[in-house]
């Protein structure tokens, strides 16, 4: 499933970006409306994300020109402004869905998921459970597991284990972690995930021989069996 994501705010465009494909999308970017228009018209994406303040055209004058070239992909407009009448331009100039700035990315990508049915693309289902060695997490029921042990998790060590077991192998960067499981907008010198970190190490690791949650000096933190 392919996505436009029409940004010019880098910090955002790395927190969308790396939260869709984490979920399996192919997101393309665009920095400014002219390139918006370009890359819309050609049909290929099944979704688009727009923001509202771009650097030359602004995203109501996009929307309104793919929606005048015949372009009917579902459009989603971000923006930092959240007055009724702002909301009402917006989706008058063509847009399916509006949402303001800081948003959580798990409202993102239900938004996303939604303007897709409703124009009729094939969502990918998505995975329920996830395996590293004997360490199971079910996302339908929330329920962990290491061998025949449910271990018992908070809300925000659940969502900062799945993170990890969505991407087995992958090094994560505090920052990445920050913005995958408390939103772009968190302070980046805060210890909360180093806090976090710990908790679920004590929890998941610390009772068996093989550890999975290893941390990779001057980069990040990683989970695999190896």
């Amino acid at each position: 499933m392919r996505i436009l994501l029409v940004e010019d705010d880098q910090r955002i465009v790395d927190f969308v970006q790396r939260g869709l494909k984490a979920e399996g999308y192919t997101v393309e970017v665009a920095r400014s409306g002219l390139e918006a228009i370009t890359l819309g018209a050609e049909g290929k994406f099944q979704a688009i994300i727009l923001d509202l303040g771009l650097p030359d055209l602004n995203g109501r004058l996009v929307c309104e020109h793919l929606r005048n070239s015949g372009v009917g992909t579902p459009i989603l407009m971000l923006t930092a402004r959240d007055t009724v009448q702002d909301k009402v331009t917006g989706l008058r100039s063509g847009a399916d869905d509006y949402m303001t700035k800081p948003f959580a990315f798990e409202e993102l990508l239900a938004r996303i998921e939604v303007l897709m049915r409703r124009g009729g693309a094939e969502i990918k289902p998505e995975i329920k459970e996830f395996r590293i060695a004997d360490l199971i997490l079910n996302g339908e029921t929330h329920e962990v597991r290491r061998g025949e042990a449910i271990i018992d998790l908070t809300p925000k060590e659940f969502a900062l284990l799945e993170c990890f077991m969505r991407m087995p192998g992958k090094v994560l960067s505090r920052t990445r972690i920050l913005e995958q499981v408390w939103g772009y907008s968190a302070d980046p010198l805060t210890n909360v995930v180093d806090v976090y970190i710990r908790q679920l190490r004590r929890k998941i690791d610390d009772d068996y021989d093989l550890k999975l949650l290893k941390t990779v000096r001057g980069f990040g933190y990683k989970m695999d069996d190896s």
